[in-house]
């Protein structure tokens, strides 16, 4: 009895040491500065994990502090592993390399097109109307996939998928070709889709792919990443999410981010 009573002492004494090394006089957050809609240095124009930061921060009463660094590989390794930062606003559920907290949202991937150019009404890649059409997708990514399954890549274009954000962005080229007509539609990650479909022209239409199947997956859930070890951390943001997830849907919602719940039903309105 008293070596178990022991090694729960010992246990808690480690997850003390670990939770120390989170800062509790700031929210240091790692963050790209130039990955609009999620982030952007620019304090004039912040993305939406911007102001989950704040509201995060306000919980906690405290103020952020980031450290600004591409989103590419070796984003973790430089940032939150290396201790300059003790969460990344934005991390896909399931990858073990951090330790995530509950998700926040779950998204999809969506097709954009414009009105009026006989695409009205599609809702999956399946459509035959998009056979011999042109259609944007970005290289590697789970929608590319399912084109080349549907025979649509030999019309497609290619977009790149890493790239640094402060050169070049690839989702809002793919917009643009959009609003062109250089090619007829394009899929995008939904919160990139939802963001630039109704910034810099004409207001396009934007389809959560919810009729895909999973394989391979087209929707995923989102949470914060936090180092692995840090339990009480983990556990005490969860509780933020948990409190503000309404606070939390308005912003996203605000940003046009199409917001899916586990039943694939588009969330519309901040859920209480």
């Amino acid at each position: 009895m008293t070596s178990v009573l022991l090694g729960g002492i010992a246990a808690e004494a480690a997850e003390g040491e670990r939770a120390d090394l989170v800062n509790r006089q700031v929210l240091r957050v790692c963050a790209d500065p130039a990955n609009l809609p999620f982030s952007s240095q620019d304090p004039n124009n912040p993305g939406f994990e911007n102001k989950i930061a704040d509201l995060v921060a306000s919980e906690l009463g405290i103020k952020v502090e980031y450290t600004w660094f591409p989103q590419s590989t070796g984003f973790i390794r430089r940032t939150l592993f290396a201790k300059a930062c003790d969460v990344v606003m934005g991390y896909a559920q399931g990858d073990e390399l951090v330790l995530n907290t509950n998700h926040y949202y779950r998204s999809t991937y969506a097709l954009v097109y414009r009105k009026g150019q006989g695409l009205d009404g599609i809702t999956t890649l399946a459509d035959p109307r998009l056979k011999g059409k042109s259609l944007g997708l970005v290289a590697g990514s789970p929608p590319a996939t399912v084109a080349t399954r549907l025979g649509l890549m030999e019309t497609a274009r290619p977009y790149q998928l890493f790239v640094d954000r402060r050169y070049a962005s690839p989702s809002e080229r793919m917009i643009e070709d959009i609003r062109s007509g250089e090619i007829a539609a394009g899929v995008l990650w939904g919160p990139n889709a939802g963001y630039f479909a109704k910034r810099g022209g004409e207001e396009l239409v934007v389809v959560p792919l919810l009729k895909e199947g999973d394989s391979p997956r087209m929707s995923f859930r989102i949470t914060m990443g936090v180092r692995q070890g840090d339990d009480q951390w983990k556990h005490q943001l969860n509780d933020i999410i948990a409190k503000r997830q309404g606070d939390i849907d308005k912003i996203l919602l605000d940003f046009g981010v199409p917001i899916i719940d586990e039943q694939d039903k588009q969330i519309t309105a901040p859920r209480m």
